[in-house]
This record gives structure tokens, C-alpha cells and sequence, in this order.
């Protein structure tokens, strides 16, 4: 792990291989930790550059106002990084398309795997079945909010806790206690969110697109995977992956890992 400072913070990251620069962007119950199955693979064939987002993991957090897409240009910027293509899973998807509409001229391709978008409503599907399998927990309760988010995400709907690996629970959980953490802090700072947001310009997207979901994810993460397919003019839209959630690259990182390899390659200079 290196630190490095970014726009008046202090940001954490791996940075691994040589070649085209690829960064990958970790969802909002995780930190970087999450892509340790991809980084062996990857840093075979390009430079690979996993950050924790800030506030996340072992990133600082100052109380002044930011926004999540200009930290990764920042960094990319530190790094002596002109292009690279951003993955991204869950809100660092979100973070990644952001960022390609924010700063295109930096950001060569996208491949997001169950991602979130800025600006997407939740629907009244998923609140439902938020509290059919959580319910009410108390936010201050770290360890109860993480076994309720990694049930409803890492699990998912259409499993069974028993069914899934229990050092995969294990861990989301532990990240996700970090990051509920992290958030908490997150919630007294000013993040500059992308305006507008991306729901209604995923058009605009006029780079190489890949998309998928796990197929046990939340139905709604499916419908944004088919609308960014629909609307980004260059994106290709993969099936869901059988027997997987929301941490797809943790919980299938062979699948992800395989489609990271046949995509990047032809995308990247």
C-alpha cells in the first residue's frame, strides 16, 4: 500500500504491473480489499491501480468539500497517468461513469459489474424487499447494519445465507463495517455530486462500455446494467453471472477476470 496526496487528502492505493493504466473502483460496503482477485491477473498485461476511495479504507478524510471523480483524476494525474480505463463495481461504478462524463478526455473505457449510477432512484421493489429480508436496524449498531447490507447485497434475495461461502460473508462483512464507518464520517463533509447526474446522460458515454450483473443481485442493479446497454452508444451488455450477487469480482473473480482479459485488450492503446 502506497498513500499519496490528492486534492488536499491523503488517498491510499495499490499499484501494481506495467502497460495501459486500468483502476479499479470499489463499491460503497467494501474497500480496495474486494479486488484482490483480480490483481494478480490483471497486473500480468497492464498497471493496475486499486484505491480506496476517500474516507474509505486506509483514506483520509478532510472536511472539505470534494467529489469522488475528480479524487480519481487527481490521482491519475499524480500518477503520471494520461488515459486509463476505469471497473467498477456498485457505487465505484458510479464513481467511474461519473468520471467519464466529467473528464472524458481521461478515461478510455468503462466495464462495470453491478454497477449503481448517479441520480437512479431506488424502486418501491427494492424498498420492499429491503424490509422483508432487513428491516429496522439501528444505524448506530456498525455490526448489525453489516449483517443486514451483506444479507440484502452479498447474499442477495433469491438465496439462502446457508448457501453462499461463509468466508466470503465473513469478509464483506468486516469491509462493510469499515465502510459504514467511513460513511457515517462521510455524511458531515460536502461531496460535490456530479450535476447533472449521470441517469440522464449515460448518451453521452461515447467510449467502450461493458456491463453485467450477478444474476442473484437486486433486480433493480439488472435494469440499470440493461438501460446503460440501451442508451451508452458502444456498450456491450453481458449475461448475469449465475450464483452471484452484488460483489461479483469477490464472489466470481474468475468470470470477471475473463472478461476484464478479452475486453481491455482491444480497448486499450
Amino acid at each position: 500500500m502506497t498513500k499519496i496526496d490528492i486534492n488536499g487528502t491523503s488517498l491510499a492505493y495499490d499499484d501494481l504491473g506495467s502497460g495501459s493504466a486500468v483502476v479499479l473502483l470499489h463499491a460503497g460496503i467494501a474497500d480496495r480489499r474486494m479486488w484482490r482477485g483480480q490483481l494478480p491477473t490483471l497486473a500480468e498485461r497492464h498497471r493496475v491501480i486499486v484505491p480506496d476511495l476517500r474516507g474509505y479504507g486506509d483514506s483520509a478524510l478532510p472536511a472539505e468539500p470534494f467529489a469522488h471523480h475528480d479524487d480519481v483524476v487527481g490521482l491519475l494525474d499524480a500518477l503520471g497517468v494520461e488515459r486509463a480505463a476505469l471497473v467498477g463495481c456498485s457505487f465505484g461504478g458510479a464513481v467511474a461513469i461519473d468520471t467519464a462524463l466529467a473528464h472524458p478526455d481521461r478515461v478510455s473505457a468503462l466495464a462495470l459489474f453491478g454497477t449503481a449510477v448517479s441520480g437512479n432512484e431506488w424502486s418501491e421493489e427494492t424498498e420492499n424487499l429491503w424490509d422483508e429480508l432487513v428491516g429496522e436496524v439501528d444505524p448506530a449498531d456498525f455490526t448489525a447494519s453489516a449483517a443486514g447490507e451483506v444479507r440484502f447485497w452479498v447474499v442477495g434475495p433469491s438465496r439462502d445465507p446457508a448457501d453462499v461461502d461463509p468466508e466470503l460473508v465473513a469478509f464483506a462483512q468486516e469491509m462493510d463495517q469499515r465502510a459504514l464507518a467511513a460513511e457515517l464520517a462521510l455524511s458531515a463533509v460536502e461531496i460535490e455530486e456530479l450535476d447533472p447526474p449521470a441517469i440522464d446522460r449515460l448518451t453521452e458515454l461515447r467510449l467502450p462500455v461493458l456491463v453485467t450483473a450477478g444474476a442473484a443481485d437486486i433486480p433493480d442493479i439488472a435494469r440499470l446494467a440493461d438501460r446503460i446497454a440501451a442508451e451508452a452508444p458502444q456498450a456491450i451488455r453481458l449475461p448475469d453471472v449465475p450464483d452471484a450477487a452484488h460483489l461479483l469480482p469477490l464472489e466470481r473473480p474468475e468470470v470477471v477476470n475473463a472478461a476484464l482479459l478479452d475486453f481491455l485488450p482491444r480497448q486499450l492503446p
